[in-house]
This record gives structure tokens, C-alpha cells and sequence, in this order.
């Protein structure tokens, strides 16, 4: 079973709907979610939102976090998941900014991403992982997954 069938069958069985909010993964995650058959049953919505301005408009991502924290943060990542189960049908939002490659900087480093997940009734769930700089693809995917198991997580709660 892939891990899109698991979350599948775990949001189906927690009567759940599931909205994404991505940056550079660019709608892998929410295409993940949709490869299986009967997605529908739970898949509410997937927001892909590579520029500030679409984080702004679409997610309601305020321009003051951008300029504290920068697109890749917490804190925005936070803003977008919380944003996009605000603007959504579903009770669980996974949200992914980071820097794929290839490039960063010192103080932000390729392979860093940041992820969020909000939940109806719980506490919005953020934090940063550092996939080093195997190349844009390989962090990519790395996200996806990861974004993926933080949605199945969720649902074994």
C-alpha cells in the first residue's frame, strides 16, 4: 500500500476532508493525494502558492510574517496551513515552504523546509527539517513524503 493509499484509508475510517497549502513542492503533495481512486472521499482542496503575493491573497498570510520571518519559516508555514483550513470544507491542512534548490543562502540553506499542519479542534503543529542538498528533485520528493506521513500521523491520533 503507498503511503497515499494509507492516508486514504486512515482519513476515510476518521471522517476526515484534507487541504493542502504548498509552496515548493508546487501541488506534488495534494498530486499524491489524488493518484488513488476514490480520492474525492477526502481530499478537499490543494492551494499552490510559490509567491509571497499568492500567500498573501489566497491564504491570508500576513505581509508583516513574510517580512519578520521570510517565506521559508515557521511561522509562515503556520499562516498557511491555518489559512487553508480557514478558507476550506476540510477538518486537517498540511502546509510545505522551503527552499528546493538549487541555491539558499547561509542562513537559510537549500534542503530547508518547513511544514504545518492544522487541525479543527487542535493546536497548528509546526516545524523544520533539513534534507541537506541532494538536488532539487530529491528535496522535493523528500517533502512530499514527509508531508504525507504528517497527514497520516495526524489521522492515528
Amino acid at each position: 500500500m503507498t503511503r497515499a493509499e494509507t492516508l486514504l484509508a486512515a482519513a476515510r475510517a476518521a471522517g476526515a476532508r484534507i487541504a493542502t497549502a504548498e509552496s515548493c513542492t508546487g501541488g506534488m503533495v495534494a498530486a499524491a493525494i489524488t493518484d488513488p481512486p476514490g480520492a474525492s472521499d477526502i481530499f478537499d482542496r490543494g492551494v499552490v502558492t510559490y509567491s509571497n503575493a499568492a500567500k498573501t491573497e489566497l491564504l491570508g498570510v500576513r505581509e508583516t510574517t513574510l517580512a519578520a520571518h521570510g517565506a521559508v519559516s515557521e511561522a509562515v508555514a503556520r499562516e498557511m496551513a491555518e489559512g487553508a483550513l480557514a478558507r476550506s470544507g476540510a477538518t486537517l491542512a498540511v502546509a510545505v515552504t522551503g527552499i528546493a534548490g538549487p541555491g539558499g543562502s547561509d542562513h537559510k540553506p537549500e534542503g530547508r523546509v518547513c511544514f504545518a499542519l492544522a487541525a479543527s479542534g487542535r493546536p497548528t503543529e509546526a516545524h523544520t527539517v533539513e534534507f541537506g542538498a541532494p538536488g532539487r528533485a530529491a528535496v522535493r520528493a523528500a517533502a512530499c513524503d514527509h508531508a504525507l506521513g504528517l497527514l497520516i500521523g495526524a489521522l492515528a491520533r
